[in-house]
């Protein structure tokens, strides 16, 4: 069920609906906002519209290499299960 959390991200008040508990909206939100304040004091500039977009490519960059992390331990955990059937496969017919 959608329950509306009040957050503010960037002193502007927002009323979002998730499935998500309240308290992981209101940390997300405070990522975001967080993120924005960071850049607003490395830009000095207070046009919300460029340090939003900044914001958001700055975050789809944690979550691509999030996405690459847990690929690559996808990938390695794949081969070492590999790796240990042969073993099993090769040790078992002696």
């Amino acid at each position: 069920m959608k329950s509306p959390v009040v957050v503010t991200i960037a002193g502007h008040r927002f009323t979002l609906r998730s499935d998500e508990d309240e308290r992981v909206v209101r940390e997300m939100a405070a990522h975001v906002d967080k993120h924005l304040r960071d850049l607003q004091k490395q830009t000095r500039t207070a046009d919300t519209q460029s340090l939003a977009i900044l914001a958001a490519l700055q975050i789809t960059e944690e979550l691509w290499k999030e996405r690459r992390q847990q690929a690559e331990l996808k990938k390695r955990v794949r081969d070492k299960g590999h790796a240990l059937l042969q073993f099993i496969e090769r040790e078992g017919r002696v």
